[in-house]
């Protein structure tokens, strides 16, 4: 099976004979894939591969997207997502998400990281407090703005904001992280930080993520997996798939030679 990663694990996501299209045309072909857990695997390869897609369908983002079809199954800790009945507030509550532009809500530091707890009905500042405090740290936030809390989070670096919007995804508590392109706008430095919380975050979180280059794919990557044009090409280890890869499509785009 080319999406059987992990053998030895019970997977936390199960991608099974999953094809989806928009208006007709294919943005993901017959893709079945595990995704192991407390690990993070990377999704990588050209643009329009099918990338995204997979994670907005992990998450039900496309719910109300029109004119799509979709065949298949997706399963989190052996539930169907998609099947009927499934409460799709919960299920995201489970599955946080983090995209490209960092978009901190209007308001403070404190309420962008609050936010999500107290819409969940939280009020009593006993709870909130440890929340605050552990969303941050675990973004590897906390030391930067401990003293900036209800300063406005769009004063925030780039960077920091990135984190932040990190920070109140973990604030509900989920499994699991998925992340599209979540470094592509920031510096170096800036893209170093947001790698290392992840990296501390993996013991705790099942991460998914879109690399913004391939480079930064073999770094973060416990496992991969390399689409092509809404296929699914070869998955496994991060050195079987950036140091030995089966595929010569692979291998042609780790090494640079099309992409």
């Amino acid at each position: 099976m080319v999406g059987d990663m992990v053998s030895m694990q019970v997977p936390k996501i199960q991608v099974k004979d999953l094809s989806y299209s928009y208006g007709g045309k294919a943005a993901l072909s017959d893709i079945t894939l595990d995704v192991p857990p407390r690990a993070t695997t990377v999704l990588f390869g050209p643009a329009g591969g099918g990338k995204t897609t997979l994670l907005r369908l992990i998450n039900r983002l496309n719910d109300l997207v029109d004119n799509t079809q979709m065949s298949g199954h997706l399963f989190l800790d052996g539930l169907d997502i998609y099947a009927a009945g499934v409460d799709v507030c919960q299920l995201r509550r489970r599955i946080g998400m983090v995209f490209a532009l960092p978009l901190p809500l209007p308001g403070t530091v404190r309420e962008n990281v609050l936010y999500g707890p107290m819409l969940a009905g939280i009020r009593d500042r006993t709870r909130l407090e440890p929340i605050l405090e552990r969303s941050l740290s675990q973004a590897a936030l906390w030391d930067e703005v401990k003293d900036r809390l209800d300063g406005p989070a769009s004063r925030l670096s780039g960077g920091q904001q990135q984190r932040l919007c990190i920070a109140r995804s973990l604030a509900l508590e989920p499994e699991i992280l998925l992340l599209d392109e979540p470094t592509s706008g920031l510096d170096p430095i800036s893209t170093a930080k947001v790698e290392a919380s992840l990296n501390k975050l993996k013991q705790e979180f099942t991460i998914v993520i879109v690399p913004h280059s391939i480079q930064q794919g073999a770094r973060i990557a416990d496992y991969a997996a390399f689409f092509l044009m809404g296929e699914l090409i070869e998955c496994g280890t991060r050195a079987e798939v950036f140091t030995s890869p089966r595929d010569r499509r692979t291998e042609d785009y780790v090494t640079g030679r099309f992409g």
